[in-house]
């Protein structure tokens, strides 16, 4: 169970978040939704620790973040990534070795053996000695879920992994994360399309500079809460569209 107390965290002066509280339920799928500027990401990173804030505590399975941070694995946007940086993908999934390692220990033979492995599992073996930035954005986003496999963390956080990657790749990617919420880890999805919510969530929490509504889909994917969230011209249309059977916008 990964759950956030009272975070709040500012941005060059400008409040983003303000005593935010949340709990993501063991062996769930929890998507967070919003629009942008809502927060999502500063949300994430603010309870990882990977940007200041000026309150709030994390804990894994009740205990702080500080003393089982490898209990977590946090696959960030595409776009923060380095693709200039000289490393291969295979070197980059045993970097999920790391945490359990500790810092004076270099992986060895079982550590490779996994990375190959989690490779196999992605479809992407035969890749292991490209440079990372020879890849196509889906070809990416299934390294970083093989480097999440061989972390082994009960705690998986990934921040946008659906944006400009193939329908191959999500698809891919959600049946591993359908796989380990199936085993008891916790997922954290953070998403932009509204399209896959109730097809690949099964808990939501819709944020806008605070939390809208947070719980099973099926209570709070309303329309009222993506009005809240979003505007009521967008969730009118993107309900009566729902309801007409074309889908969502």
């Amino acid at each position: 169970m990964f759950e956030i107390k009272n975070l709040t965290v500012a941005y060059q002066g400008e409040l983003i978040l303000e005593h935010v509280s949340l709990t993501c339920q063991k062996g769930k799928i929890t998507g967070i939704i919003g629009p942008n500027g809502a927060g999502k990401s500063t949300l994430i990173k603010g309870a990882l620790g990977l940007i200041k804030s000026q309150s709030g505590q994390t804990f894994i399975n009740g205990k702080p973040l500080t003393k089982v941070r490898d209990q977590v694995a946090y696959v960030e946007q595409r776009s923060a990534v380095d693709l200039t940086f000289p490393i291969n993908v295979l070197d980059l999934v045993l970097t999920g070795t790391y945490p359990k390692l500790g810092i004076f220990k270099s992986p060895g033979p079982l550590e490779k053996q996994a990375a190959l492995d989690a490779l196999a599992q992605v479809d992407l073996a035969n890749f292991k000695d490209r440079q990372i930035g020879s890849l196509s954005g889906g070809q990416l986003q299934r390294v970083f879920v093989a480097r999440a496999i061989v972390q082994d963390a009960a705690v998986v956080i990934l921040d946008e992994p659906f944006v400009g990657i193939d329908m191959a790749s999500e698809q891919k990617i959600m049946a591993i994360l359908k796989q380990w919420s199936d085993a008891g880890k916790t997922m954290i999805v953070v998403n932009h399309d509204l399209n896959k919510v109730t097809q690949y969530f099964d808990d939501l929490v819709i944020i806008n500079r605070g939390i809208i509504a947070q719980g099973p889909v099926s209570e709070t994917y309303q329309m009222v809460n993506i009005q809240k969230a979003f505007s009521l011209d967008f969730g009118k249309l993107l309900f009566e569209q729902d309801m007409t059977g074309e889908g969502h916008v």
